[in-house]
C-alpha cells in the first residue's frame, strides 16, 4: 500500500502486513468504483470499520466508503454500476448499493455504503443529529467516534491516511477518540454506548480519559432515541465478550440511564454474607448460556440470561433466621422485563419470549429432585412451548454454585428431565398438546352453541389431557358429559 505515512506503516506487525491482502481481495470491486468517482472528478476512500477490520485480517463483504461527492452525485455514479441501489440513509448523506464482483475464481456479493464527508452534532434538546457536509477527508475523520475507526485508504492509489494515530491504538488495542472525548460524546452521545460495545466486540481497553468522560456525561444518553440505544445494546450483548461491555456500562453510570435494573442487581451483602452478588451471578449465567449456544449468538437467550434475576432486588426479604429470600422474584422479574424491553422498543414477540423465559427459569427447581411424573413433564413442555430448548439452556446456565457435588446433582436431575421429555415425545405429541375433543365436537356433544361455556369445557379437557395423557374418544366424551352434569 503506497503511503505518505510511512511512520505509521512501520507499526504494522507481520500479521497486520499480511492483512493488507484483505484490501487486495476487494480491490476488483473497490478499484472499479473508485475509478468511476475519479473519472467524475471526485475522490473515494475506504474508511472506518472497513479499514480497521482489514488491518485485523477480518474484512467482510460490507464496505464503507467516504467521498467529497454530494449524495445526488453519488447516485449518478452508482446507479449505472450497481446491481441495486437504496436511498434510506440519504438524508444523512449515505447512499447504499449492492454489487456482485469477481474475487479469485468466484463471485461475491458486496454491500456498500458511500457517505459524503460530513460532520454532525446533537442539539441538547434534539434526538436527531444535524448533518452538514465537509470539504476534506481529514475533516471527516476527525468527527469519527474512535481513532481505530478514523483511518482511511484513498482509492484507487491505496494511500493510507491516519491523522489520529489509529494504527498505533489498534496495535495497542485501546479505544481513544480523535479529539477530546467530551467533544466526541457531545456530538453524538451514543458513542459512549458504542465504546462499551467495541470493548465487548474487539476485547479492547477503553482509555482512562474516555471512561472519565463517559462517567461525567452519562446522562447525555437520554437525548438519544430508544431505538438507537436498543440497537447498540444488542450489538454489545451479541459480542464475543459482553461482560466487558456491560461492566463498563454499569461502572460509568450509563446503564442507570436506560437499564437501571442491571446496576440494581449489585445488592449489598447482608452482615452474614449469606447471599451472593446477584449482578455477578447474572453475568456468569450469561457467559454460561453463551457457552451452550449451538447456532450462533442468540439474542433472546442472552437477554433472558442477563435479566432472569432482575426481580430479586424488589422481592428481597431478610428472614428471622438470618436467611435472605426472594419469593416470587421470577414473576416480578417477568413484569419488570416486559416493561423495560417495551420502553427500549423491542418487538412484541421478543418482549413476550424473554419475559416468559424469566418467568419460567425457576420452574425446574419447583419439582424438587424426585422422579418427574408424566403430568409434570407435560405441563413443563406445554408452558415452555417453542421456548423449550432455550429454557433448557437458561436453566442449566443458572447453576453457578462452586459446590461441585451440588452442581453435578443439579445437572443429573436436569438430564433426567430431558430424558423424560424425550420418552414422552416418542409416545405423545408433547409439542402440540390439545384436548382430545375440539370445539366443534364439544358443541355437538353438549348440544350448545358458541359461548364462554365452550372455553370452560375446553380448559377442563386440556387439564385432563395434561394430567392423564391421551384419552380414547369414548372416554373423553364420558368425561365431558360428567363434567357438564356438574355445571348446573
Amino acid at each position: 500500500m503506497p503511503n505518505a505515512n510511512e511512520d505509521n506503516l512501520t507499526e504494522l506487525s507481520q500479521v497486520q502486513r499480511r492483512a493488507v491482502s484483505e484490501l487486495l481481495r476487494v480491490s476488483p470491486v473497490a478499484d472499479d468504483l473508485a475509478r468511476r468517482f475519479q473519472d467524475a472528478g471526485f475522490r473515494l476512500a475506504l474508511v472506518g470499520g472497513s479499514v480497521r477490520d482489514a488491518l485485523l485480517g477480518r474484512l467482510g463483504n460490507d464496505l464503507d466508503f467516504t467521498t467529497d461527492a454530494l449524495p445526488e452525485d453519488v447516485l449518478k455514479i452508482v446507479r449505472p454500476w450497481a446491481d441495486s441501489v437504496w436511498e434510506v440513509g440519504i438524508a444523512f448523506g449515505t447512499v447504499g448499493c449492492q454489487k456482485d464482483g469477481h474475487v479469485g475464481d468466484g463471485v461475491q456479493r458486496f454491500q456498500i455504503e458511500i457517505t459524503t464527508y460530513r460532520s454532525e452534532a446533537y442539539d441538547r434538546t434534539s434526538r436527531k443529529p444535524e448533518v452538514s457536509y465537509g470539504d476534506s477527508i481529514e475533516e471527516d475523520l476527525v468527527r469519527r467516534d474512535f481513532t481505530v475507526n478514523a483511518m482511511a485508504v484513498a482509492l484507487p492509489e491505496k494511500e493510507f491516511i491516519d491523522p489520529h494515530g489509529g494504527l498505533q491504538d489498534l496495535a495497542s488495542q485501546v479505544l481513544r477518540t480523535p479529539g477530546t472525548p467530551e467533544d466526541s460524546f457531545s456530538d453524538d452521545p451514543l458513542r459512549m454506548l458504542r465504546a462499551a460495545r467495541f470493548a465487548a466486540q474487539l476485547d479492547f481497553e477503553v482509555a482512562p480519559e474516555v471512561i472519565a468522560a463517559m462517567r461525567e456525561m452519562s446522562d447525555r444518553i437520554d437525548i438519544v432515541s430508544a431505538e438507537r440505544v436498543r440497537d447498540e445494546f444488542n450489538k454489545l450483548i451479541l459480542a464475543p465478550n459482553p461482560r466487558k461491555g456491560l461492566a463498563l456500562l454499569v461502572d460509568t453510570g450509563l446503564a442507570e440511564c436506560f437499564m437501571p435494573e442491571l446496576p440494581a442487581l449489585r445488592l449489598e451483602r447482608d452482615e452474614h454474607h449469606r447471599h451472593k452478588d446477584v449482578y455477578e451471578h447474572s453475568l456468569i449465567v450469561l457467559e454460561q448460556a453463551i457457552a451452550l449456544e449451538e447456532d450462533g449468538p442468540d439474542l433472546v437467550l442472552r437477554l433472558a440470561a442477563l435479566l432472569h434475576d432482575i426481580g430479586k432486588p424488589r422481592t428481597r426479604r431478610f428472614e428471622p433466621d438470618g436467611r435472605v429470600s426472594f419469593h416470587h422474584h421470577e414473576v416480578v422479574g417477568a413484569k419488570m422485563t416486559k416493561k423495560r424491553l417495551t420502553a427500549l422498543k423491542y418487538s412484541n414477540d421478543m418482549v413476550k419470549d424473554i419475559a416468559r423465559l424469566v418467568e419460567l427459569h425457576l420452574r425446574f427447581h419447583g419439582y424438587g429432585t424426585g422422579e418427574w411424573t408424566d403430568s409434570a413433564v407435560r405441563r413443563y413442555v406445554r408452558d415452555a412451548g417453542p421456548l423449550l430448548e432455550r429454557l433448557h439452556k437458561l436453566t442449566r446456565s443458572d447453576c453457578t454454585t462452586r459446590n461441585k457435588r451440588k452442581a453435578s446433582a443439579l445437572s443429573r436431575t436436569y438430564d433426567g428431565l430431558e430424558e423424560r421429555i424425550a420418552q414422552l415425545q416418542e409416545q405423545e405429541e408433547l409439542d402440540a398438546i390439545r384436548p382430545d375433543l375440539d370445539g366443534n365436537q364439544i358443541m355437538e356433544i353438549l348440544g350448545v352453541g358458541p359461548g364462554p361455556v365452550i372455553g370452560k369445557a375446553y380448559a377442563f379437557l386440556l387439564e385432563l389431557r395434561l394430567e392423564n395423557g391421551p384419552m380414547v374418544h369414548d372416554d373423553a366424551v364420558a368425561a365431558l358429559k360428567e363434567w357438564w352434569a356438574t355445571q348446573g
